[in-house]
C-alpha cells in the first residue's frame, strides 16, 4: 500500500504550498512508494518462492518501470486530471473513471486495516508475544489512527520526508548491517518450490509498487512538470529498486529457511544490532504505521467527496472550469463529510477483517491480496485508458503493462471477484453527466498519494 504517501484535506488557494523543486518532489515520491508493506512483503515472497524471489521482485521492478512510464506520460500530458479516476475517464469515458476511483478508495479501506496488523506483528515481536497480542496492537493501532483522521490531524510534509528517510536508513542498517550473518547454502537450493512458487509470490509484492499515480498530484507542485516528472521519477524508480532488492537480497541470504516469518525486518535487525533490533524495528514500524494510514485516509476521504453526490450540507461543487488546473477545492463541510464516511466504512471492514485473523482463518498474508487486487484493478483500467490517449514508447508501455497487470490481477485468487464487484457497481450506478471523475473538483487528485503536500 502505498505506503507513506503524503496526503491532505483540501485547503484554500490561499494556503497551498509552494512550488517543488526536483530533489524534493523525489522524495515524496520515494514516499509515496515506500511503507509499511515494504515490513512484511519480503518475507512473504520468499516462502513462496525461496531464493528465486528475487525472479519476483526484479520482474515486477521491470512492470513498474513500464508503469511509471506510464504514469509520467499521463501525468505530463492531461495534468492532475483528477487522479486515477480522471486518466481512466479519460481514455474509456465516465463510468469506468467512476470505477477506477471506488476501486481506489476501496483499496484504503479495506488496506488500512491489513497495514495495521503488519504494524501490529512487529510491536508483538518485539517483546516476544504470540499472534494474539499482534492482533490486539494492530486494533488499537487502527482505532489510534481513526481516531486522528476524525481530529482531522493531518501529517505534514516535513514529518514524511523525516519518516521517508527514517525508512531508507532502516533498510540500509538492517541491509548492511545483518551482511556478516548471510550464508551461501541459504541461495541452494534457488527454485525450492519451482516455478509455481515465483508466480505466487508475484501478485501480493504489487502491493509494494502502488503509489506511481503520485504523478497526478505532482504536476500541480513542479514549476516545469513536463520537464522535472520525468526525472522525478528516474530518481524514484532507482531509489525503490535498490532498497527492494537490497531487502530482498538480505532477507534470503541472512535468514535462509526463516525467512517466510511476518516480521523479516525485525529479524534482520536482530541480526545486525542484537536484542536491541527488534525493538528499534517495532518502533519505526508503529510509527510509519500511523503515519502512513492516516494520510490514505486522508486522500481516501477526500477523493470520496469528489466521487459523491454534492449534498446540502457541503460546498457547491466547483465547475469543471474551477477544478484542478485553477486549485479550487471543496470547502471544511465537505471534507468533513468524506471523514465521516471513510472511518465508518474502515470500522466496518477491519472488524471483521481482525476477526478474521484473530480467530485463525485467515494470516495477514493472505489480506494483502485484497488491496492489492483491488489496486490492481486500478491500474488495468489506467493502462488501459493510456494505450487509447498516449501515442509513441509510453502508449507500447501502457500496452505491454496492461495484459500483465491484468495476469497479476487474476493471480490474486478470490479478491479478484471482490475488486470486479465493486468496478461493475461503481460503473453502473455512476452517473454519466458533465460531473465526471476529470471535472468534479481538484480534491479527486487529493485521493492520490503525495497529493497536496
Amino acid at each position: 500500500m502505498t505506503d507513506t504517501a503524503t496526503t491532505s484535506l483540501p485547503r484554500s488557494p490561499s494556503a497551498a504550498p509552494g512550488p517543488l523543486s526536483t530533489a524534493g518532489a523525489s522524495a515524496l515520491y520515494v514516499g509515496a512508494l515506500l511503507g509499511p508493506s515494504l515490513l512484511l512483503l519480503p518475507g512473504l515472497a520468499a516462502r513462496a518462492a525461496g531464493p528465486a524471489s528475487l525472479l519476483a521482485w526484479l520482474a515486477l521492478l521491470g512492470l513498474s518501470g513500464l508503469i511509471a512510464t506510464v504514469f509520467c506520460a499521463l501525468g505530463t500530458r492531461l495534468g492532475s486530471s483528477g487522479g486515477v479516476a480522471g486518466y481512466t475517464a479519460a481514455g474509456l469515458g465516465a463510468r469506468a473513471g467512476r470505477a477506477a476511483g471506488w476501486c481506489f478508495l476501496a483499496g484504503v479501506v479495506a488496506g488500512a486495516p491489513v497495514v495495521c496488523l503488519i504494524g501490529g506483528s512487529y510491536a508483538a515481536a518485539a517483546v516476544g508475544a504470540d499472534g494474539g497480542t499482534a492482533v490486539r496492537a494492530g486494533l488499537v493501532l487502527l482505532a489510534l489512527v481513526l481516531g486522528v483522521r476524525l481530529l482531522g490531524v493531518r501529517t505534514g510534509a516535513g514529518l514524511q520526508l523525516a519518516l521517508v528517510s527514517g525508512l531508507v536508513g532502516l533498510v540500509l542498517l538492517a541491509a548492511l548491517g545483518s551482511a556478516p550473518a548471510a550464508r551461501a547454502a541459504h541461495w541452494t537450493p534457488f527454485l525450492p518450490h519451482g516455478w509455481a512458487g515465483v508466480a505466487r509470490a508475484a501478485p501480493p509484492l504489487m502491493f509494494a509498487f502502488v503509489g506511481w499515480e503520485a504523478a497526478a498530484s505532482l504536476t500541480t507542485r513542479l514549476r516545469d512538470p513536463r520537464r522535472q516528472l520525468r526525472r522525478v521519477v528516474l530518481i524514484a524508480f532507482a531509489v525503490t529498486s535498490l532498497l527492494c532488492l537490497g531487502l530482498a537480497a538480505a532477507t534470503v541470504a541472512v535468514l535462509g529457511p526463516g525467512a517466510g516469518g511476518p516480521v523479516p525486518l525485525a529479524d534482520l535487525m536482530r541480526a545486525a544490532l542484537g536484542s536491541r533490533g527488534p525493538l528499534l524495528a517495532a518502533g519505526a514500524a508503529v510509527v510509519l504505521t500511523l503515519a502512513a494510514t492516516n494520510t490514505y485516509l486522508t486522500g481516501a476521504a477526500a477523493l470520496l467527496d469528489a466521487l459523491l453526490p454534492p449534498g446540502a450540507a457541503t460546498d457547491p461543487t466547483p465547475s469543471p472550469a474551477s477544478g484542478p488546473a485553477s486549485g479550487a477545492t471543496p470547502g471544511p463541510a465537505s471534507g468533513r463529510r468524506g471523514s465521516l464516511v471513510v472511518v465508518g466504512a474502515t470500522v466496518l471492514t477491519g472488524g471483521p477483517l481482525f476477526a478474521l485473523v484473530g480467530t485463525g482463518l485467515l494470516t495477514t498474508a493472505q489480506l494483502v491480496a485484497v488491496p492489492t487486487a483491488l489496486f490492481l484493478a486500478v491500474y488495468l483500467t489506467c493502462t488501459a485508458a493510456a494505450v487509447r490517449v498516449l501515442d509513441g514508447m509510453p502508449r507500447l508501455a501502457a500496452a505491454v503493462s496492461c495484459p500483465a497487470v491484468l495476469a497479476l490481477l487474476l493471480g490474486t485468487g478470490w479478491p479478484v471477484l471482490l475488486a470486479a464487484a465493486v468496478a461493475l457497481t461503481a460503473a453502473a450506478l455512476g452517473r454519466t453527466d458533465d460531473r465526471s471523475p476529470s471535472g468534479r473538483s481538484a480534491a479527486a487528485r487529493e485521493g492520490s498519494p503525495a497529493g497536496g503536500v
